[in-house]
């Protein structure tokens, strides 16, 4: 894996691995060296070129010369080929070391049964899906084009049928396909959340910002995963953690923020909502809210592959304001039932619904996680960094970790609007204990989706003595 790079400063918290040596870079030298001698062929030279000592004349040499480095480029091309080879074993070397495991363990691995026994010690099927479904979060960030010279600042630079070979991921090129972006637009200006271009009146669009995508695996995939799986990612913030301020508001019913919910006292933070269900009927992009686009495409690909008599699952995914809207769109998708549809032998099929979050911060308050966790019965599972100020966010005077007599007083008599509570199951990481990261000042460090991925790649428990 790269080392992991702190956004923004762009400062190495893990030294660089020892690899082979640069294949791009052996391949244009020997292309930039080949070049003058090929020239030679075929116009005169003034100058006498050093002959080798078994050569007897200036062609031989040329020709000798010319044919070692074909033979060079040849190579670096064969090594370029072998490291793409590498690189697309390294995807799918633990999905193919277990692949009966998976197809069997499944529902396991996606939050049956809460986690239990998974996670100290670690499970190495389920980090390596935890890893695998990151890699599909941080594409996100990858891709998202936030250069505000750019006229296309705050589009994907990709297109969708290409998005994860123009990204160098391999393996999930050919496990996934992307079916859907998702964008997103707000009432309101977040230049942290929302970068803008500067160029002017030839700008792509003034309003919307590419959010994520929606994407679908393939049939070898899915004979892998054991189940038709329905990815959704969405993209966190690619600037500092601002974002956060910005969004900070008051718990409101979801109901009154335009989502289905029979419990007036199911609350969310309406700053997220915002984003989640805003839009521009004067924009292409964000016509419709990124909530419709998302429910529209889950509800179409369920019933597609629910009538073919297929598993389902949906899976979504998201580092930091990613993850808020991760757990928000799945709370949504079970809540309007989105995930449930007639299968093919008339009966209700269901789609399995878990969110796997990186770097997330509270969404709702303890009617929220109840509703989520109990009643509509949504899995999700948190990767946090234990020095991570995102993850403590909204809600650092009240939330789950309270009393449970001051939760309920601050809620039912006092009625203050920022009880808060995490939703799910969390897995803790330290980036102190871990031998490959170095530690950092920088609370921008401890929130970065690469920092966390390294982290569950070399997992030592939080709570380790």
């Amino acid at each position: 894996m790269a080392p992991v790079f702190c956004r923004d400063l762009h400062q190495p918290l893990l030294p660089a691995l020892p690899r082979r040596a640069t294949t791009h870079a052996q391949l244009s030298f020997l292309r930039a060296a080949a070049a003058p001698c090929r020239r030679s062929l075929t116009t005169a030279s003034p100058r006498t070129p050093r002959l080798p000592a078994s050569a007897t004349t200036r062609d031989d040499a040329v020709a000798s010369l010319v044919n070692q480095l074909e033979h060079d480029v040849a190579h670096a091309k064969h090594l370029d080929y072998v490291e793409e080879e590498e690189e697309e074993e390294l995807y799918n070397l633990p999905g193919d070391a277990h692949r009966d495991e998976l197809a069997a363990r499944w529902r396991e691995i996606q939050g049956r049964d809460d986690w239990a026994g998974l996670l100290d010690p670690m499970d190495p099927l389920l980090r390596s899906e935890l890893i695998r479904y990151g890699e599909l979060a941080q594409a996100c960030y990858d891709a998202f084009d936030y250069n505000p010279s750019s006229r296309y600042c705050g589009s994907c630079k990709y297109p969708r049928r290409d998005f994860f070979s123009r990204l160098g991921m391999p393996g999930a090129a050919r496990g996934y396909a992307v079916t859907r972006y998702l964008y997103a637009t707000s009432n309101f200006r977040f230049p942290s959340i929302f970068p803008q271009s500067r160029a002017g009146a030839k700008i792509w669009s003034q309003r919307a910002n590419w959010i994520g995508y929606v994407a679908v695996s393939t049939d070898e995939e899915s004979a892998r995963l054991g189940r038709r799986d329905i990815a959704i990612a969405w993209r966190g913030t690619v600037t500092r953690l601002e974002w956060v301020s910005d969004l900070m508001d008051f718990l409101r019913p979801v109901a009154d923020e335009g989502l289905p919910c029979p419990d007036p006292e199911v609350k969310v933070l309406s700053g997220f909502v915002d984003l989640y269900t805003d839009k521009d009927p004067t924009c292409r992009f964000c016509k419709y809210s990124a909530r419709e686009q998302v429910l529209t495409e889950v509800r179409r690909l369920v019933a597609r592959y629910a009538a073919r008599g297929e598993d389902v699952s949906i899976t979504v995914t998201g580092h930091s304001l990613g993850s808020a809207l991760a757990m928000l769109s799945a709370y949504d998708i079970a809540e309007s039932g989105a995930n449930r549809v007639a299968g093919s032998d008339g009966k209700e099929a269901e789609a399995a619904l878990c969110v796997y979050s990186f770097g997330g911060p509270r969404v709702g308050n303890a009617a929220f996680k109840r509703r989520f966790e109990k009643e509509l019965g949504v899995k999700a599972l948190r990767v946090v960094n234990v020095h991570d100020n995102v993850t403590r966010m909204p809600g650092i005077l009240v939330n789950e970790g309270a009393p449970e007599m001051v939760r309920r007083v601050a809620e039912t008599v006092l009625r203050v609007p920022w009880c808060y509570a995490h939703v799910g199951v969390e897995l803790a990481l330290d980036h102190k204990r871990s031998p490959f990261l170095k530690d950092t000042l920088d609370p921008a460090c401890f929130h970065d989706l690469e920092a966390h991925l390294h982290l569950l790649d070399g997992y030592v428990p939080a709570t380790l003595t």
